[in-house]
């Protein structure tokens, strides 16, 4: 499965991560910004330590699971 992780920094400087699954692929950059600085911009979301103030990274994420059989 995989998921689209948005990176915030909050007021205490410390990386805020939300993830959203099922992202629409090819994911647009500039989208992505732009929806990233609106999610500041009406404070959306916060934190414990306080409001989102600025954008760090995005990423996607694919995590694949393998179950073992035991004998």
């Amino acid at each position: 499965m995989k998921k689209l992780e948005l990176k915030f920094l909050n007021q205490d400087g410390k990386t805020v991560t939300y993830s959203l699954e099922q992202p629409v692929e090819p994911v647009d950059p500039a989208a992505v910004k732009a929806a990233m600085e609106e999610i500041i911009t009406q404070n959306a979301f916060t934190s414990s330590g306080g409001n989102l103030v600025s954008t760090k990274s995005a990423r996607i994420v694919e995590r694949n699971v393998v179950d073992i059989e035991l004998a």
